[in-house]
This record gives structure tokens, C-alpha cells and sequence, in this order.
């Protein structure tokens, strides 16, 4: 009995004390931080004590994040502090302050990590607006859109608001260039003229700096908001995060802009420096967000025009263009501005505080070159901003000419039409790189430097047609001592070597003061030189009736330009098909005293130091024109062709165009004459003219041609295509050429 009782004893004492150990156990884990854990539901089921308990941890956390705000906020007032200490930029104090077009007062502490800006979606396209004039500001679009689309991942639709000069270069360019999901459209600046004519401007941009304030009328009626642009813009981070902020917008606010980093509307540079009205230091129009269905619905275009109209009473002109019209119209409604962090227009102008807009690389966004000295321009980190410019100025066109994945781009037949042929070729044909070389489109830009048009052109006048690439460059200089005339040039080059091209001929006093000179940059693609695509870009764009078809290794008589000229005219050109044949000499000195007439020239040739051109290695190119005829021709006289003819010649402009199969080196002019000579063209020989070739160092194709077997099979199989392409063209009467290049 007394056993039994010790035992039930036991067990009791066994059951109290597991009790009291779980009461401790839960006590214990209610009290601790992660007292909501699920042992405490088995524990205690009392709903009321989890409730206290959930909100005594909820306050806990409260503490917590109001002390780590506390400490974020100390920590960057320290930074700040010592940055304006050691007087770097250690701070992005005043970017901070605009961000999400705050005020500076304005209380970050209740804000989360969390960006409130909206995403873009993945496919959705990008409307961004340029006004651009002229053939200088044609070459910054290009920078800028370089930097454009080598950060997106965005469609994008190119709005050029342009006049005519510009539209011929862009819209040539873009078409050759061919990004994928890039859309371009055209507007005519001269339809927009008579909107913001009226309005006197001092700014150098001139009427084409105020025309932005007519994009409500210019840009479709369906566009519904856009990025506008000044083309000295360098892009330094994706478009699409700028198009994002569009979300952020109050529905009052239309128009998203910097504020203006120089003291300009302060009115503080100069005694009387009077500037037009503006909200504090105002705003820089180089980036500008506009919802254009707002505009319209509020009446944008009648409210710029009543502002300015009253502004100019007093101002009587514009200093700065649109913007100053801009400025005026915000600070009459400051309701309707949104202002941008300053980093998304970092105003590289002087004396400005853009160096406050940044404290590392990865906070710069825009870079705006709003000076008149451009890169000349003073600022702390100016070699920075340099060098990321000239690193877009420079870089490979053709490496942007990628897809967006997942994006449908829209139908391109001509995209299609290369991609098929492409597809067609035949990898394993021997002339596989031949044939790929002449179905690569080139990305061109005509008109590189300034050149003036001839408003109504001599009816005999001729233009000198050439091509080079950057190894012939020291050539231009002579030319053009030698030809006063027109002169239409196409220049292969890389983006680089572009602009090395530029600099050369900005720094050259012979260059630089010529403005007849078209320069039609064809940039490098592909393993072989495009010659005849080269010579075909430059003789299109030649602006007069008659071209002389030469190459960039000759130099042209003294007065060859006016003697042409009256040939045209005494030959009666225009009421005949003819070409005029110019004799072609070389020298193999580098140094040569120029002959100034033919009688010279004969002389020196008959002392060995001139020679029929290619006489000692290749006579049937140039034998039909028959030196020794012209030694004491007077008159013109008409010679036959022959196989291998190869003369450089002066015919109409409208003249067949050269064959693009042939690239790099062999029968590429031998193919134009014959089909000049197809075309019943007679071949006349001028008996006082003539140009000289000047000693080079062999050409990287030359010797290629003369190493190769089969670069020279390759040659020949084009040549029998080319023979079966002329019979199809011209029947029967091309049958001589076939016959005459079995029987060599």
C-alpha cells in the first residue's frame, strides 16, 4: 500500500513539475522578441495577451527604424559638412533636395527606400523631339542619339524638326544606319517659321532656337507627351528612366525642367544686366518633359504668345530664345513647372553649379554643353565630361545596330530584303566574302562639313568626283590648290577616324576656307574597300550638271576647272552623248615643280621624269587615248574603246553609275567605260588637258590582288558575271565585250 503511494507521489510530482516547466518555458518565449512564434499558440490560447504582445513588438520596430533614420540623417549632414570642409563634392546635398521636385525644406524623414517613380514597361515606346539645322548641328544629333541608344532597352521614336540641309543628312543617315525598333520622322522648320518669326533673338541658335515652342502645333495631335532635346546633349544613362518621371506629375504640372545652374536670371552678372522674368534662378530648356495633350487642352500655344508679346514691350528681344519665353510663362504659373533633379541637365556652362549636382559617376544622367565654348568650356571635372563625350563621339555607329530582345520590331523591307539576300548566299562559294561585301549597307553621312549649294548652277559647270580613305588625307590640299572648282568627295573612314578628318580640315587654313567642298563620310564595314559604292556616294551628290571622274591621286593641271568648262560649252555637251577624256600622267618623285603648261609637260617627259600613266606595268589601261596623237593634237578627237580602258573621263551627272560588285582592287573603272561605251557614249580626248598621278605607298588591296589566286579568281568570276549582266542589258550590241575578252 505504502508503495503504491510512493509511486502515485511520483508521478505527481513528475506531472507538476513538466507543468511548471512548460508555464516557463511559454513565459520565457512570450517575453523574448519573437514572442508570436507558433509555440506559443499551444502554449497559451489566450487571443488578448497575443494581441499585447504583437503590438508591443510593432512599437519596438517603430523605435527602431525612427533610429535609423536618425543616424542616416546624421550621417549624411556629417558627409556634407565635411565635404563643403575639404571643398570637394563629397555631398549631393542639392541634387537630394530637388529630388522628386521636392522643395529644399521639404521632410525626407517619413520616406521609405522605395523609388515612387513608375516603371516603363518593357516594349513601350519612347518619344523623344530635336530641332535641328545645318550641317553642324546634324553631327551632334549624332552624338547625341549615339549616347541615346547605347543605353536603351527601349523602342524609340526620333521626332527631327529640321530644315532641308538637315533633313538630306539625317534621313540618309538613318536609313542607312538601320537600328532596329528606331523610328524616325521628319518635320519641315520652314512650315514653322512664321510661328516664332516675329520674335527678335540675339541667341546664336537663332530662329531655330525658339521653334520648340511651337512643338503643340508641329508634333501629331496623338502624341501625348515627349522628351525634347537640344542636340548638344550627351546621354549618360537609359532614356527610359527620364520618360519615367512623366508619372510623378501633379495633374496641373505640363512641363518637367532643371532649374537653371547659372546666375543668369539672378540678374546679378553685370551692371543692368536686366534678364527676362523668372521663378528663382529659373529653368534651362536643354531637357524638357511636355505632356502635350495638357498643353493643348490649357491653350499652350496662345499662352506662350501673350507672354511674350507683352514681355518684349519692354525687352524688346530674346537673349537666351525659347527659354527665356519659357521662364516667363512659368513664373506667370508656377503651377505648371515640375522640377527635375538637377542631375538630369548638369549645365556645363561657366560659373554654374553643376558640380552640385553630382558626387559619383553613377549620379550623372545628362550632360548638357550649353557654352559657346563647347568642350573649351571650365569646370572642375571637364576632363571627365571630355572624355564620355568624345567616347560617343567616336564610337562604332555599327555596334548599335542591335536588337531589343523580346520587343516585335516593326516590318522593314528593306532590313527584310538584306536579310534574305544575305540568307541566300552561299557560304561555301570561294567568292563568299566578295559577294557579302557588296550587299553590306554602309551607314553614310553626306555633307560631314558645311557646303554651300549653288543657287542656280552654270549650265556647263563641272564637279571634281573622288574618293579616299584616311591614308590618301595629305592629297586634299593640293587638290584643292589645283581645282577651283566644285569638288565632291567620299571618304571611308571608321567614326574615329571622322573625326580626326574633322579636326584636320577645321585646323587647315586651305580647307577650312573652302565651302565647295562636299565631304560624304562612308563608314568602314567589311574586310575590302567599297570603291565604287565610294565613287557612286560622291558623284549623286555632286551638284552640278557635269562631274570629272578622277581619282584622289591625281593632281589636276593649273586652270583645268575654266578649260573644262569651255570645252563643255564649244563641244556642245548638252546636245550630245560624250565623255571627255583628261590624258593621265605620273611622276615617280615625290617632289615635283609642277608643269604650268602642256609644252612643259612634254619636256619633262621626254627627260624621263613623267610617264604615261601606268606605262610600265599596266599600258592597256590608258594606251587607247594614244599619246602620241595628243603630243601635237589641237582639237579634241574621238578614240574607240578598247578592252581594259580605263580613262578618267568628264560626262553629265546622269551618267551610268559604277558597278558595286567590284570592291578593293581590279576592273572597277573598266567596267564604268564599258558601259559608258554600251551607252553610246563617244570617247573625245582633250588636247589640252591633262593630270598627273603622285607616287603612294602601294594600297593594303593592290597587294592583296597580287598575293592572292583567289582574289584573282574571284575577279575573273565577277568580270563573266558582269559580261552576262551587260548582255542582258543591252542585247547584241554587247557581244563585242565578251568577244574581246576571249580572244586576250
Amino acid at each position: 500500500m505504502l508503495r503504491s503511494w510512493r509511486g502515485k507521489l511520483k508521478l505527481l510530482l513528475a506531472t507538476v513539475t513538466l507543468v511548471i516547466l512548460l508555464s516557463w518555458l511559454c513565459v520565457f518565449v512570450s517575453s523574448s522578441e519573437y514572442g508570436r512564434s507558433l509555440l506559443l499558440s499551444p502554449c497559451l490560447g489566450d487571443r488578448p495577451s497575443q494581441d499585447l504582445e504583437r503590438e508591443a513588438l510593432a512599437s519596438r520596430v517603430r523605435k527602431m527604424e525612427e533610429e535609423n533614420l536618425q543616424l542616416r540623417l546624421q550621417l549624411s549632414q556629417s558627409q556634407a559638412q565635411a565635404g563643403a570642409v575639404d571643398g570637394s563634392d563629397g555631398s549631393q546635398q542639392w541634387a537630394a533636395s530637388f529630388e522628386d521636385g521636392d522643395t529644399p525644406g521639404y521632410d525626407r524623414s517619413n520616406r521609405t527606400g522605395c523609388p515612387k517613380q513608375q516603371m516603363v514597361q518593357k516594349c513601350e515606346l519612347l518619344h523623344v523631339a530635336i530641332v535641328c539645322a545645318g550641317h553642324n548641328a546634324s553631327r551632334d544629333v549624332v552624338t547625341l542619339v549615339k549616347s541615346i541608344l547605347f543605353h536603351r532597352k527601349n523602342p524609340l521614336h526620333f521626332h527631327l524638326i529640321t530644315d532641308s540641309v538637315a533633313q538630306q543628312i539625317l534621313q540618309t543617315l538613318f536609313q542607312s544606319w538601320m537600328v532596329p525598333s528606331v523610328h524616325i520622322s521628319f518635320y519641315n522648320a520652314d512650315d514653322l517659321k512664321a510661328e516664332v518669326s516675329w520674335i527678335p533673338n540675339k541667341h546664336y541658335s537663332g530662329i531655330y532656337g525658339l521653334m520648340k515652342l511651337t512643338l503643340t502645333k508641329a508634333l501629331p495631335s496623338n502624341l501625348s507627351k515627349v522628351i525634347v532635346l537640344d542636340t548638344d546633349i550627351t546621354f549618360a544613362t537609359d532614356i527610359a528612366e527620364l520618360w519615367a518621371v512623366f508619372g510623378k506629375f501633379s495633374d496641373k504640372q505640363v512641363i518637367g525642367l532643371v532649374e537653371n545652374q547659372s546666375d543668369w536670371y539672378l540678374g546679378n552678372l553685370w551692371k543692368n544686366h536686366k534678364p527676362w522674368p523668372a521663378l528663382g534662378r529659373g529653368f534651362n530648356t536643354g531637357v524638357i518633359l511636355l505632356l502635350l495633350e495638357r498643353l493643348r487642352w490649357i491653350g499652350w500655344e496662345q499662352m506662350w504668345r501673350l507672354t511674350a508679346e507683352r514681355e518684349l514691350m519692354s525687352m524688346l528681344s530674346t537673349s537666351l530664345a525659347d527659354q527665356d519665353i519659357f521662364n516667363a510663362v512659368i513664373k506667370q504659373s508656377p503651377v505648371l513647372v515640375y522640377k527635375l533633379p538637377c542631375f538630369w541637365n548638369v549645365q556645363l556652362s561657366d560659373h554654374t553649379l553643376s558640380e552640385q549636382c553630382y558626387s559619383e559617376v553613377s549620379d550623372l544622367k545628362v550632360i548638357h554643353w550649353n557654352s559657346p565654348k563647347k568642350l573649351r568650356v571650365k569646370n572642375k571635372h571637364v576632363e571627365f565630361f571630355r572624355n564620355l563625350y568624345l567616347t560617343f563621339l567616336e564610337y562604332d555607329g555599327n555596334l548599335l545596330r542591335r536588337e531589343l530582345f523580346g520587343c516585335a520590331s516593326l516590318p522593314s523591307p528593306p532590313r527584310n530584303q538584306l536579310q534574305q539576300a544575305l540568307e541566300d548566299l552561299d557560304e561555301d562559294d570561294p567568292c563568299y566574302d566578295f559577294r557579302r561585301q557588296h550587299l553590306v549597307l554602309h551607314r553614310i553621312h553626306l555633307f560631314f562639313l558645311e557646303y554651300e549649294v549653288l543657287a542656280s548652277p552654270d549650265p556647263a559647270d563641272v564637279t571634281l568626283v573622288a574618293q579616299l580613305s584616311m591614308d590618301r588625307l595629305q592629297m586634299l590640299e593640293a587638290i584643292c590648290k589645283h581645282w577651283a572648282g566644285p569638288i565632291s568627295l567620299a571618304l571611308y573612314m571608321s567614326d574615329a577616324e571622322a573625326q580626326q578628318f574633322l579636326r584636320y580640315a577645321q585646323g587647315s587654313e586651305v580647307l577650312s576656307s573652302r565651302r565647295n567642298v562636299a565631304y560624304h563620310i562612308v563608314y568602314k564595314e567589311g574586310q575590302f574597300y567599297p570603291v565604287n559604292l565610294l565613287r557612286n556616294i560622291a558623284l549623286t551628290n555632286a551638284q552640278t550638271p557635269y562631274v570629272f571622274l578622277t581619282d584622289i591621286d591625281f593632281l589636276p593641271m593649273y586652270g583645268l576647272y575654266d578649260y573644262l568648262r569651255n570645252s563643255i560649252r564649244q563641244l556642245e555637251l548638252p546636245q550630245r552623248k560624250a565623255a571627255l577624256i583628261v590624258p593621265a600622267f605620273e611622276t615617280l618623285r615625290y617632289r615635283l615643280a609642277f608643269p604650268k603648261s602642256k609644252a612643259e609637260l612634254l619636256s619633262m617627259l621626254d627627260m624621263g621624269s613623267l610617264y604615261t600613266f601606268r606605262y610600265h606595268v599596266w599600258p592597256k589601261g590608258h594606251a587607247p587615248t594614244d599619246y602620241a596623237k595628243w603630243r601635237t593634237a589641237t582639237v579634241p578627237y574621238r578614240v574607240e574603246w578598247q578592252p581594259d580602258f580605263e580613262p578618267y573621263v568628264v560626262v553629265r551627272r546622269d551618267c551610268p553609275q559604277y558597278d558595286q560588285r567590284f570592291v578593293g582592287f581590279g576592273w572597277n573603272k573598266v567596267s564604268h567605260i564599258m558601259e559608258l561605251d554600251a551607252q553610246e557614249y563617244d570617247l573625245l580626248v582633250l588636247p589640252n588637258a591633262f593630270m598627273i598621278h603622285m607616287p603612294h605607298a602601294p594600297s593594303f588591296d593592290i597587294s592583296k590582288f597580287r598575293l592572292s589566286a583567289g582574289y584573282r579568281g574571284c575577279l575573273q568570276t565577277l568580270r563573266e558575271e558582269f559580261h552576262q549582266d551587260l548582255s542582258r542589258r543591252y542585247g547584241a550590241a554587247a557581244l563585242k565585250y565578251l568577244t574581246a575578252e576571249r580572244s586576250l
